[in-house]
């Protein structure tokens, strides 16, 4: 369906076409005019779908006929972290660069002044982080009393970073009688059960089967012994000559340790992770995007979020310990109908894992020996350390800094098996 025949505006249509945008993905042509109509959206897809603009588009349209009397706060969108916030608000200026609308991004990581002296001069739209809001809110320096719409994206991750809590706490400050969407790449029990709090009679939307893979990624294992990665890693990039590489691992110390080797190998790599300043972090992605650097190495979390158009090689230097990670992580290729690749190099240690993320998939991915790389058979698998032991807890988290931390202690003091997903995902939390 084309964009023009959804009833967007003028000035939208416009915008859109200066990018090159006429023709809507199914989630857009499914939610736009559920959203322009007024109506709740429980929206299911994985990233790379366009679900940005699906509902930023409506959003935009319906404020634009809204009355108001004066500057204020009319929509409020929430993410899990800063890299996403960021995407979002750059999205909605660019969509709505012929409308008068002002959009302020606040999350952690910065200084709170600099965004209270920009909410001071009014906004009409906010995309915030759960904790960095939570801090505007307890200083009385944002007031959300006129919201309009409330949008909850990646609803999925907030709750797996451990964001219920805050999300429950905005809630109680906007509007009862507010349009609302939820967008989560999978509909858990717990994503139905805050969808039942947030939502007024929704139309559910579900534009993929859950925990499927884009249809455009080819999939391919390298087998390899976990010493010989890194090697086969620089030999991958410098053979195949790949300028834009996106690489996964567990670990901050990972990250780090693995952008100096490929560093070392004459391979321009840069690393993000929630150590990083987010000043640094922004760089990182910046030079990546403009290409003055080949691979970027991420931790699960610094990469939630992150949209960088045409990304054509996405490589698992480390599995996941949490299979639906894979999907999301191999999701930052092969966006907007294009091709794309996703490499996983997989040692003995590893083939737990790789089962589960099969399972998960519901089939079995493609296997291939690189010569010269073969493991060696008589390496025994030994059991895959968890990322997070030793970390101080102060440590501050990729989103929102100490409100993480508070919500982490109260989580590890439970009774949860140790063992549980829930558990998993606990370390995945300190690892990234």
């Amino acid at each position: 369906m084309l964009f023009k025949d959804l009833g967007l505006s003028a000035e939208l249509l416009r915008a859109l076409e200066e990018n090159g945008y006429r023709k809507a993905t199914p989630i857009q042509s499914q939610a736009i005019p559920l959203i322009l109509d007024g109506r709740d959206v429980l929206g299911g897809a994985q990233t790379g779908t366009g679900k940005t603009a699906a509902f930023a588009l409506p959003l935009l349209q319906r404020l634009k006929l809204s009355p108001h009397n004066r500057r204020s706060v009319r929509a409020l969108l929430l993410t899990p972290t800063r890299e996403l916030a960021a995407q979002v608000g750059e999205s909605l200026r660019g969509y709505g660069r012929h409308l008068p609308f002002r959009v302020g991004v606040i999350y952690g990581g910065v200084s709170i002044n600099t965004q209270i002296a920009r909410l001071r001069k009014g906004v009409d739209i906010i995309v915030a982080t759960p904790g960095r809001l939570l801090d505007h809110l307890q200083q009385g320096t944002v007031d959300l009393s006129k919201i309009q719409t409330l949008v909850l994206d990646e609803a999925d991750r907030m709750l797996d970073m451990g964001f219920i809590r805050d999300i429950r706490k905005v809630l109680k400050v906007v509007p009862r009688d507010r349009q609302a969407l939820l967008f989560s790449a999978t509909f858990s029990k717990e994503i139905r059960k805050l969808a039942a709090e947030l939502l007024r009679a929704p139309t559910e939307i579900q534009v993929t089967a859950g925990n499927t893979t884009a249809d455009k990624v080819t999939q391919l294992v390298h087998p390899v012994d976990k010493m010989r990665k890194r090697g086969l890693l620089s030999e991958l990039i410098g053979r195949r000559n790949w300028r834009q590489v996106l690489v996964f691992t567990r670990t901050k110390h990972s990250a780090n340790r693995l952008q100096q080797q490929l560093s070392d190998d004459g391979i321009s790599a840069a690393a993000i992770h929630g150590n990083k300043s987010q000043g640094a972090r922004s760089r990182a992605l910046k030079e990546f995007k403009e290409g003055s650097v080949r691979v970027l190495v991420a931790t699960d979390i610094a990469a939630r979020g992150l949209d960088i158009d045409r990304l054509p090689h996405v490589v698992n230097y480390e599995l996941p310990f949490v299979p639906e990670d894979y999907v999301h992580r191999i999701g930052r290729t092969a966006r907007a109908g294009r091709q794309g690749h996703a490499i996983s190099l997989v040692c003995v240690d590893e083939k737990k894992l790789l089962h589960d993320i099969e399972r998960l998939l519901k089939q079995t991915i493609d296997t291939e020996i690189v010569p010269g790389y073969a493991p060696d058979p008589s390496i025994k698998a030994e059991p895959v350390q968890q990322g997070g032991r030793g970390q101080r807890q102060g440590a501050k988290g990729p989103g929102n800094g100490k409100r993480v931390v508070s919500i982490k202690k109260k989580r590890n003091n439970s009774q949860r098996p140790r063992g549980s997903q829930q558990h998993q995902r606990s370390r995945q939390r300190r690892a990234g």
